[in-house]
């Protein structure tokens, strides 16, 4: 095992790390987690289209398009959101001007839609309008290439100095305008000759080229298990493996909830949603309490455990770990570079995945098709994200249950050295 974990900590860790901090990839996670609270806002009235209680879902029937029009701003309009951040954030680790780098990543992702003349009705058409379809989450791709494209080539042009220079007396707002005119024309020009001239549909490319990696990710077994093997396995040594693979495949696990909530909201039963594996399936049936699942740790910390140190990081991680906070669990245990909890910690969340889209798969609980708050305590959380599913909850306590089994014979194991710590430390005390 030690000398497992030497070649981790030596080969994985140093590129992983060096990932973790890549510019781009902060840009997107900043970009994308920017948008949460507007998910999350949207995805609350979501939750009433598919109210449960028949008498008060055919209610609300007739009012169901009225009733999910937040949703469809917000959720609806994520890219639009979430590329302005993006090109903001890249554009400032640069130490180019915010503002400018994420109006040109917007210019930039507007250039790469088609809009369409709509000539209904007759006596006063609507003329040309954006479609939504490629403006939420399945927009995401052309956004992240949108502004890497656009920031890329304003750092290039300031760099060189080609850019036009406006007099110290002029308006700082203004001079940053026709700062940004050469680079914009560029990047504008670009775009309009390849997605309106050529005619070349850079959306439905990256949609296409991206659907076999969604496909595996969120109807595959294997691929469902990939994501939490990396984030547990980097948790392990210490890099907050969240933080890096989210980076990475965040947009994807979107692109899973939007086409769910969609696929929802026009009618498909709950059981037969197109994705099994967004986010929220991890959020709130595998990582529960936390990487790991981590509050079952607290608990038999709390209850099974001598060791007077196990105890009290039982004690105060316990209430963290409810609302999905497992830091103080996480560097106070330690589950972090700890020889005892390697096995379990990343073993955990296979199993629980493993059971979690079985369960799933099978019809036997809701696909997950709602955003919630990720510090809501999981049964709460579960059922809301799951369109009010009782079944979920039951799920989840199941697994809490399964976990308490693998982590229960190796907290026993590292109590006992800790209870042999405490002993040897308080004869030496004595005899000192």
């Amino acid at each position: 095992m030690d000398r497992f974990m030497k070649i981790i900590e030596e080969k994985l860790v140093p590129p992983m790390s060096k990932l973790g901090t890549q510019r781009h990839l902060l840009a997107i996670r900043n970009g994308v987690v920017s948008t949460l609270s507007l998910i999350l806002i949207g995805s609350f009235f979501l939750i009433f289209v598919n109210i449960p209680y028949k008498p008060i879902a055919d209610l609300l029937a007739p009012y169901s398009e009225t009733i999910a029009l937040p949703f469809r701003m917000t959720m609806g309009l994520m890219a639009i959101y979430a590329t302005f951040i993006m090109g903001s954030d890249l554009a400032k680790s640069y130490k180019l001007d915010p503002t400018t780098g994420g109006v040109l990543s917007l210019g930039a992702f507007f250039m790469l839609q088609m809009p369409v003349n709509v000539t209904t009705p007759a006596d006063a058409p609507l003329g040309f309008v954006l479609p939504m379809a490629s403006l939420g989450a399945s927009g995401m791709f052309s956004g992240i290439l949108a502004m890497i494209f656009s920031v890329e080539v304003y750092r290039f042009f300031t760099n060189k100095k080609i850019t036009i220079k406006m007099p110290e007396q002029v308006p700082p707002a203004v001079a940053r305008s026709f700062e940004a005119l050469i680079p914009g024309a560029v990047v504008l020009i670009t775009l309009w000759i390849i997605r309106d001239i050529i005619g070349f549909d850079v959306n439905s490319a990256l949609m296409a080229m991206f659907k076999p990696i969604t496909g595996l990710l969120g109807n595959n077994l294997f691929g469902a298990l990939l994501p939490m093997f990396f984030i547990h396995l980097l948790w392990s040594f210490g890099i907050h493996g969240m933080s890096i693979v989210g980076s990475v495949i965040r947009p994807i696990w979107l692109v899973m909830l939007d086409d769910n909530a969609k696929a929802l909201a026009s009618g498909t039963p709950a059981t037969e949603l197109p994705y099994i594996a967004p986010e929220q399936f991890y959020q709130w049936t595998v990582t529960i309490g936390g990487a790991g699942a981590t509050i079952v740790v607290a608990v038999l910390f709390l209850f099974i455990c001598r060791s007077k140190f196990l105890k009290e990081v039982g004690r105060f991680t316990l209430i963290p770990g409810i609302f999905n906070i497992n830091e103080p669990m996480m560097f106070g245990a330690p589950m972090i570079l700890n020889p005892y909890m390697f096995i379990p910690f990343n073993l955990v969340p296979l199993v629980l995945t493993t059971i979690s889209y079985s369960a799933i798969k099978f019809g036997l609980v809701n696909g997950f098709s709602t955003y919630q708050a990720w510090t809501l305590p999981a049964p709460i959380g579960g059922f809301l994200s799951a369109g009010n599913d009782w079944r979920v909850v039951v799920l989840i306590l199941v697994n809490l249950l399964v976990a308490g089994i693998i982590y229960y014979p190796f907290v026993k194991a590292y109590d006992k050295k800790m209870v042999q710590d405490e002993m040897a430390q308080v004869e030496t005390s004595a005899a000192e």
